[in-house]
């Protein structure tokens, strides 16, 4: 897989080694999870309960040769499996060993774990791979909070792995490996082939306490990971990686989400690396589900054409408390994006950013009020949307293009911007490094100093909630499962 690193106005070697650290930092997350709590003859994981049942997919005619469909033993093993699913029922563990697992979509079941074995010594690795045949892939609606699909209007292809109206589900392993070949996917959209629009890797919707870990995701037909009106979502210890020039391969979108925590994660994607939405339009704004309460913490990001973190521009249900801290990013189009539209209404409100290390920017912070794109014409011109209380702090960025695009809304400025304690390095002397048009804020320690309507009289700190989030007491236990011997 060939990642498209190098930034127009970068040293190639400047990036290439940003790059190469990055890389080598994640491979030692990664080989940390995958020999770590392990003892001989087990594998661990977390979940917020142990399960009491386990069975391997070979149990059910599973064959890992690459090339025998296995979506109806994936079925067969879940519908075993969620006869479990009470809560008295213990819950039930689908172990997917050493292999490559061929399959179509599949949904989840609750109170249940789907682990992926690795071990890269004896066995190697559990691959779950995307079949190629389109037919294996079910046409669903569109979501009810976009009213189309992304792509096409009309129904969207189904996720690979999926569920809806679930309770306690996990999906984590050894750092097993699901990849989506998206390369078909990413042709045919290319060419205008597809009459749906593309699935997702993992898309979980209408559930609560969903835990997605020590995975490796890639080359996903279009978005990554895909909580979609749920709660008590926890993603942490995962990596993305997707070619930089893939469509819309976004790492993890909560949508329409409550109470998420998304942490120590390696993206290198072809769109934003975490994209926080609520619903497209008259259709969201008739949903009316919010996502908010998100915290995202210790994410690495290469995004050479989107943004790091971006909220919008389907923001419909409004987004508010989202905390974002300890980022990392190298050669990224921006470090925080908010993009809205008049047409999308709502609001977003209470975004806290701190603690980010940039490298190859096109921009430090983008903000857009004019991002025009809708399901269809049919969407409310006066339905303005409100963005307010955006701070943002502690920020070292080089390499940068322009610090920053800030447009607002005509009539409707974006107001209570905070920025403090923020260097922007450019690759490139500019008479304007900031564009600012329709916003109002403070700041204070900006280095190149702010456009005019950010310079007002602020104390040299801005604000950041010191309260701990329900999602952060979710306890997962340390659950032991017994590998077979080979």
């Amino acid at each position: 897989m060939a990642l498209q690193t190098q930034a127009p106005n970068a040293s190639p070697l400047h990036v290439l080694r940003s790059v190469c650290l990055l890389l080598v930092a994640a491979s030692a997350t990664v080989a940390a999870r995958r020999h770590g709590p392990a003892v001989a003859g087990q594998s661990m994981y977390l979940a917020p309960s142990c399960r009491a049942h386990t069975a391997s997919l070979t149990d059910f005619g599973g064959v890992g040769d690459g090339t025998t469909s296995n979506t109806a033993a994936f079925k067969s093993a879940v519908e075993h499996l969620s006869q479990y699913s009470s809560e008295g029922g213990g819950g039930g563990m689908l172990y997917v060993p050493a292999g490559k697992w061929l399959t179509g979509p599949f949904n989840l079941t609750s109170h249940f774990t789907l682990f992926l074995h690795s071990d890269a010594v004896i066995l190697g690795d559990a691959v779950i791979l995307g079949s190629q045949d389109m037919g294996e892939w079910p046409v669903i609606d569109p979501l009810p909070s976009y009213g189309r699909g992304r792509d096409k209007i009309g129904g969207r292809y189904a996720s690979l792995i999926g569920g809806s109206n679930l309770s306690d589900v996990v999906i984590t392993g050894a750092n097993g490996t699901i990849d989506g070949q998206g390369a078909m996917w990413w042709s045919k959209f290319h060419q205008n082939k597809l009459k749906y629009t593309r699935g997702y890797l993992i898309e979980v919707m209408h559930s609560d306490t969903v835990v997605i870990s020590n995975v490796t995701l890639v080359n996903s037909p279009a978005w990554n990971i895909h909580p979609v009106y749920s709660s008590n979502v926890v993603v942490q210890g995962v990596t993305i990686l997707a070619p930089t020039r893939s469509p819309n391969t976004d790492g993890i979108n909560p949508d329409s989400c409550s109470h998420v925590r998304i942490e120590d994660c390696y993206i290198v994607s072809g769109d934003d690396c975490v994209a926080i939405k609520s619903g497209w339009d008259e259709y969201g704004i008739a949903y009316g589900m919010p996502s908010q309460h998100i915290v995202v913490r210790r994410l690495t990001c290469v995004s050479p054409t989107s943004a790091v973190i971006a909220l919008g521009s389907e923001m419909s249900g409004g987004i508010s408390d989202v905390r974002a801290e300890d980022i990392t990013a190298v050669n990224s189009e921006s470090g925080v994006r908010i993009k809205t539209a008049v047409g999308r209404g709502a609001y977003v409100r209470d975004v806290f950013v701190r603690g980010m290390s940039l490298d190859t920017m096109k921009w430090v912070f983008w903000m857009t009020g004019n991002y025009k794109s809708h399901p269809d014409d049919k969407y409310d011109p006066n339905a303005v949307p409100v963005v307010e209380n955006i701070s943002y702090q502690d920020v070292v960025a080089t390499g940068v293009n322009t610090a920053a695009r800030l447009e607002g809304i005509q009539g409707a400025p974006f107001r209570g911007i905070c920025i403090a304690n923020v260097t922007a390095t450019l690759a490139k002397s500019r008479k304007y490094p900031w564009t600012c048009t329709d916003v109002e804020g403070v700041s204070a320690g900006v280095t190149p100093a702010p456009c005019q309507p950010l310079q007002g009289a602020h104390d040299g700190a801005c604000p950041f909630p010191t309260d701990t989030l329900p999602i952060d007491q979710l306890v997962l236990q340390q659950c032991a499962y017994s590998v077979p011997a080979s």
